[in-house]
């Protein structure tokens, strides 16, 4: 049991950073915190929730979601996994 926690609890300490690591490229429009709206054009990402970020984020990647940055959104999150997105989604949600 004690090792089962562990190995939880290292996950979830590797998915935080894993999540640190992939907003780096969103902070320089979103702000550090995701407390910026990009561009003056977005919402503020960390009023969403994470079901609502990877809503959006999926729909950015397929294309079907978006105002006027849906291109560049497109752009940027064309490389990410699902789990990417989720991972994402969770550490903008964590860290309002």
């Amino acid at each position: 049991m004690k090792t089962l926690l562990l190995i939880l609890g290292l996950t979830s300490i590797l998915a935080a950073a894993d999540g640190a690591a992939l907003y780096k490229k969103c902070a320089s429009c979103h702000g550090n915190t995701g407390e910026k709206h990009a561009l003056n054009k977005s919402k503020i990402i960390s009023e969403m929730s994470k079901e609502e970020i990877v809503t959006a984020l999926k729909g950015y990647k397929d294309g079907s979601y978006g105002g006027p940055m849906k291109a560049l959104m497109k752009g940027q999150v064309a490389s990410y996994s699902d789990e990417d997105i989720t991972t994402i989604a969770a550490f903008i949600a964590a860290n309002k």
